[in-house]
């Protein structure tokens, strides 16, 4: 465990060139500041994981309590053998390899693991299931997040979590397809949009398809950090 007490949640973070701050134009390691924060309310130590050689990703999960894997950019159709979208967005191939490598870890070594949107899909993906590569009605406006509600599947680690219906924070054009190997849907939107994925066994392993880090609902990091302790 982290030090004092507190658990250490490393969360994967953006690779970004020409990024402007004071005089300076350079590539950043980059992460919105509402994921450290919520790491921090919901009790952790919070690290930034910027992409790096995928080799070092099991030696990098070993020093954590628990991973939290970020949102972003869509994840490249070639993970899961698609063809590309036109509504895809370029890749990131840097992270996409970083980030799965991370999960594979984690999964591995029975790390506590959260995938937050991008991060949900690419759990699935790590584990051979696919996306829908556009969805409608799951953003408000172009760099405006919405709310909407999700619906937790009874008996599921996540409704053991939230068991209530309740509107969450959402930002996405993508979706999970086809499930990876073990993995159960735990919620849902009125739509039918998988909301949340998770892995049963003797790991804490949960994706949602929201973003926690924008609203004021503790109790999935939470859950995480206390599965980390």
């Amino acid at each position: 465990m982290g030090s004092v007490g507190r658990p250490l949640i490393g969360v994967s973070t953006y690779l970004e060139s020409g990024t402007r701050w004071g005089v300076w134009e350079l590539e950043a390691a980059l992460l919105p500041a509402g994921y450290p924060r919520l790491v921090q309310r919901a009790g952790g130590l919070a690290a930034m994981l910027p992409p790096d050689d995928p080799a070092r990703a099991a030696a990098t999960v070993g020093r954590f309590d628990g991973v939290v894997v970020a949102g972003g950019p869509d994840v490249d159709p070639a993970r899961y053998d698609a063809e590309r979208s036109p509504r895809t967005g370029a890749p990131a191939t840097e992270r996409d390899a970083w980030e799965l490598a991370l999960i594979q870890a984690a999964l591995a070594s029975g790390t506590p693991l959260l995938g937050i949107c991008r991060g949900m899909q690419l759990l699935n993906v790590a584990l051979g299931g696919t996306l829908v590569q556009h969805i409608d009605g799951h953003v408000k406006d172009v760099g405006v997040f919405g709310h909407h509600e999700v619906s937790p599947v009874p008996g599921s680690l996540y409704a053991g979590v939230a068991p209530e219906a309740c509107a969450v924070p959402t930002y996405h054009h993508q979706a999970v397809d086809r499930l990876g190997e073990g993995l159960l849907a735990s919620a849902h939107a009125a739509d039918g949009t998988v909301e949340a994925i998770e892995l049963p066994g003797s790991a804490w392993v949960l994706g949602v398809q929201w973003h926690p880090e924008m609203g004021e609902d503790l109790r999935v990091m939470r859950a995480l950090v206390r599965a980390a302790s």
